[in-house]
């Protein structure tokens, strides 16, 4: 029987020609080419160039607006008489202070035979002063707005920092598997050695045909589970060379060590610092102020509108107005909704979007203390069970070598050793998988506390 045959994406204990073929893919390689290569973190950052126009959607334009209309009135009572009339305006309004002004020419034909002409040219300027006084509600849209886009911006690093936190998941996954077909290799070919061995007590009369069998059977559930971790492994790599594209051809094999190796969590100060200084704290105020500020806006709309208005005429019954009648007017237009329920509506759902802002900050908070506080008692707990695991390994190691010995000279019961190296290889096992595990919480701990991936880092 053959040892089996492992790619070279990743090697051998005792080396191979793979250890000098496959090239090594540390986490940080990974992530600058999975950012760099991965179409679904393109797609985020896409989200964050969008924003740049939201204001100019939201907010009354302040563009020139330019108004041209023509039109010919005919008489009911007498067919043969009518008249066309022509208008030109510009106007503009400036959002920031409610202020519009215009100014028109326009001019009517009241009898073509005789030239009978009426010609005016105005100015006009209107302000209000009740609802969006000065521009007082386009002036908080604006706020609202802005914070509106920098939630958005926050929330396109979240969406970010979700996705690396998956795609730095597949990196552990990846790992692990490669770790645990390393360790089943491992302990078929030790099997191997041992299937042998027992051969050659057979060979001697020392060894009974039915412990042969027993040890093959070992050898062969070894091999099995070889086989299926292969198969978990290759997955793996599939998944990890999408992130990455495609682009790099022959063997991978992953670095043991990474930048997060490293982290120190202390509970009370860390958490302290998210929430005074967190992405997810930010957002929390931001969108309590802007529940705030959609209440001023909404009780603005309650406001009847008022206009003060002042317009300067130049009217004349000629084309070239030297005929000129000059008037200046002022004057308030008002306008008032009765009942106004749309309005009111409005404004009793804003308080209680409000209460509801103060409240889910308040809830938000609470929850995510408690998810910290569960993640740093796993942390805690893995890092000892990762402690008794590297020791069970070393008394069962120590276990195996002295019954490797005694075995030879019939002192251990066959089925007790095969059982003592099972247990060594379960213990390698559970020491691969908290390993990963306590990685995966760090990472957990640095993505609900907004310290995976910065702002700043991503440029927007």
């Amino acid at each position: 029987m053959t040892v089996l045959t492992v790619l070279t994406c990743f090697a051998r204990v005792n080396g191979s020609r793979a250890d000098t073929e496959a090239r090594t893919l540390s986490l940080d390689e990974f992530i600058k080419l999975a950012c760099a290569k991965d179409r679904v973190f393109e797609q985020i950052l896409i989200d964050n160039l969008k924003l740049k126009y939201k204001k100019r959607l939201e907010l009354p334009a302040g563009d020139i607006v330019l108004t041209s209309k023509a039109e010919y009135t005919a008489l009911v009572k007498n067919e043969d008489k009518g008249y066309p009339t022509y208008e030109i305006s510009l106007s503009r309004l400036f959002p920031y202070t409610g202020t519009e002004i215009e100014a028109g020419y326009d001019s009517t034909m009241k009898e073509a035979a005789l030239g009978d002409i009426d010609a005016e040219l105005y100015t006009m300027v209107s302000q209000p002063v009740a609802k969006n006084a000065f521009g007082r509600s386009t002036r908080l849209l604006d706020k609202i707005t802005g914070i509106e886009i920098d939630v958005a911006r926050y929330q396109v690093v979240e969406a970010y920092e979700e996705y690396l936190s998956s795609i730095i998941g597949i990196y552990y996954d990846w790992y692990e598997a490669y770790e645990n077909v390393r360790t089943a290799e491992n302990s078929y070919n030790e099997n191997l050695k041992l299937l042998e061995n027992v051969k050659e007590r057979q060979k001697n009369n020392i060894a009974l045909p039915v412990d042969v069998n027993k040890v093959r059977l070992q050898v062969l559930r070894k091999k099995e589970s070889l086989i299926e971790l292969k198969s978990l492994y290759d997955e793996y790599t599939n998944l990890l060379k999408k992130s990455i594209g495609y682009e790099i051809t022959g063997g991978l094999l992953p670095h043991p060590g990474d930048q997060y190796d490293n982290i120190t969590i202390e509970f009370d100060e860390d958490y302290m610092r998210f929430k005074e200084e967190s992405r997810t704290s930010a957002m929390l105020d931001m969108l309590e102020e802007k529940s705030a500020l959609e209440l001023d806006r909404d009780a603005d709309d309650l406001l009847p509108s008022i206009d003060l208005y002042g317009k300067y005429s130049v009217k004349a019954d000629d084309r070239r107005l030297e005929k000129d009648d000059k008037k200046i007017i002022a004057g308030i237009s008002i306008e008032y909704p009765f009942p106004g329920q749309v309005e009111r509506a409005e404004y009793e759902t804003s308080k209680i979007e409000r209460e509801n802002r103060v409240l889910e900050k308040v809830n938000t908070h609470i929850r995510i203390y408690t998810e910290l506080r569960n993640i740093y008692r796993e942390i805690q707990m893995t890092r000892k069970l990762i402690e008794i695991a590297e020791e069970k390994i070393a008394v069962a190691q120590a276990v195996v070598d002295d019954d490797t010995v005694n075995y030879s000279y019939g002192k251990v019961i066959l089925n007790n050793f095969i059982d003592e190296v099972n247990q060594l290889d379960q213990n390698r096992f559970s020491r691969i998988q908290y390993g990963i595990r306590l990685k995966k919480l760090i990472i957990d701990w640095l993505t609900l506390t907004d310290q995976l991936v910065k702002k700043k880092e991503l440029g927007i």
